[in-house]
């Protein structure tokens, strides 16, 4: 289908080469806005870039939808706790965009403590002709003042400002790991291990506590908050995923502590299925509402699955995402990798999900004509205006020659991060330092 005719529009960040990766150059997180005019991204050394589309001209038709650096600002300090002598790391843990209202964008951008808004903003012009102080700055002697001058504004050459217009801190015990702005505009959530926080987004001196599960005594604790999203349209509905494997729907209207949860998502674990490594897999990475908000998509380790709101006995949809990896669970479990947090995100239309896997590979499913496509993000394969191949990977057996063998595929190279627009087939890929942008193909 022409959907998975994507095509390499541009790539950003090839700062330093793969094998010299640092650490600080790591994309934690990707984000289109409402429009999909810009596209953020936020780095583990607190920096947040955030891209622009181009315009389409007619003298180069071929540069449709290139997204070029438009604003790049430090957006989180490294901190230490001196109370809990603990390093709050920098990283950028999400962001998520607020609907633009005026000329100006904004933006909320979180680590393991701290969410910030910022306020993203355009000069064109500058004031001369002040009265009280010199054209540089400085204070004038009010006796060498004679004459009242009328201050102008003057062209000058586009500047960008990203400037902090809130800062909601000192609410988390734990280390964030979602933010979720309301389909009211007015208010948005923070979650953590254990708690989900609801904040005003004028007021950054006190939030709600609308989620508690955390145990009187810890040592009973046995499952952990992993993600939470608010309904794209319904603004007292929210759900969140566990380490277990169970999604949760709350409503705010029934109570102010949502410890009740309106409906229970969980699929009953296969007994043939049973292994010491189940728990594990089972834990949701990711949860998402479509954009209709009739349906649900999670991610666990090793498959995505769509669940209707309307039936929580078992998912609508599995689609299996690296099954070939079930063999490989006990190394990937001895390197750490078992412990990945993939996103997923849905299309614009709601038809296509799309994932990330291991060897800069990305996944597609077509809900419509069940057909899926593994397509690798990488600079040897992803050159400006080339055509995307899908890859397969073989296991066992003997390999066709444009497969690749389970046992030669790069743990060290994974996509966690993707984002698709909001209504056209350009997509996202973090792949490391590396940011991918793919479009479909261009006639």
């Amino acid at each position: 289908t022409k959907l998975f005719e994507m095509q390499a529009a541009q790539t950003g960040r090839d700062t330093f080469q793969d094998i010299l990766t640092v650490y600080s150059d790591i994309i934690s997180t990707v984000e289109f806005n409402s429009t999909g005019e810009l596209l953020a991204t936020g780095d583990k050394g607190g920096r947040v870039v955030v891209f622009q589309r181009e315009q389409e001209s007619k003298n180069q038709p071929h540069r449709r939808g290139e997204y070029n650096v438009y604003s790049t600002f430090q957006s989180h300090e490294p901190e230490f706790d001196y109370l809990k002598s603990l390093e709050i790391e920098e990283k950028i843990n999400k962001i998520r965009w607020l609907p633009q209202q005026n000329a100006a964008y904004f933006l909320l951008s979180t680590n393991d403590k701290t969410v910030k808004l910022w306020k993203i903003s355009e000069r064109d012009k500058r004031p001369e002709g002040y009265n009280l102080k010199d054209e540089d700055g400085r204070i004038r002697d009010p006796t060498t003042i004679t004459a009242l001058r009328v201050p102008v504004l003057r062209p000058m050459d586009l500047m960008v400002e990203a400037t902090p217009r809130r800062v909601f801190s000192n609410a988390h015990t734990y280390h964030i790991n979602s933010i979720s702005v309301n389909s009211d505009y007015e208010t948005y959530m923070s979650t953590d291990d254990l708690r989900i926080n609801l904040w005003h987004l004028e007021i950054t001196n006190r939030s709600f506590n609308i989620v508690d599960i955390k145990p009187a005594n810890m040592e009973e604790l046995t499952e952990v908050i992993t993600a939470a999203e608010f309904h794209p349209n319904q603004c007292n509905t929210f759900v969140y995923s566990s380490s277990k494997g169970s999604i949760r729907l709350c409503d705010m209207r029934a109570a102010a502590l949502c410890d009740n949860h309106s409906k229970f998502f969980e699929e009953p674990e296969d007994p043939s299925n049973r292994s010491f490594f189940s728990e594990i897999i089972s834990s949701i990475s990711d949860v998402k509402f479509s954009h209709s908000g009739r349906y649900l998509m999670t991610r666990d380790y090793l498959t995505v699955k769509v669940w209707d709101l309307n039936m929580e006995s078992k998912p609508l949809e599995t689609y299996q995402v690296h099954d070939y990896l079930r063999s490989k669970l006990c190394s990937l479990y001895e390197n750490d990798c078992i412990f990945d947090k993939f996103e997923c995100v849905w299309n614009g239309t709601d038809s296509v999900l799309m994932t990330g896997s291991y060897n800069n590979f990305f996944r597609m499913f077509d809900r419509n004509t069940k057909r899926d496509v593994t397509l690798e993000a990488s600079r040897e394969n992803s050159k400006p205006r080339a055509i995307l191949k899908p890859r397969k990977v073989c296991v066992g057996g003997k390999r066709r020659k444009d497969e690749i063998s389970v046992d030669s595929l790069d743990f060290s190279k994974k996509i966690l991060h993707t984002a698709w627009h909001p209504s056209e087939n350009i997509i996202a890929v973090a792949a490391t330092n590396n940011l991918y942008i793919f479009q479909d193909k261009v006639n």
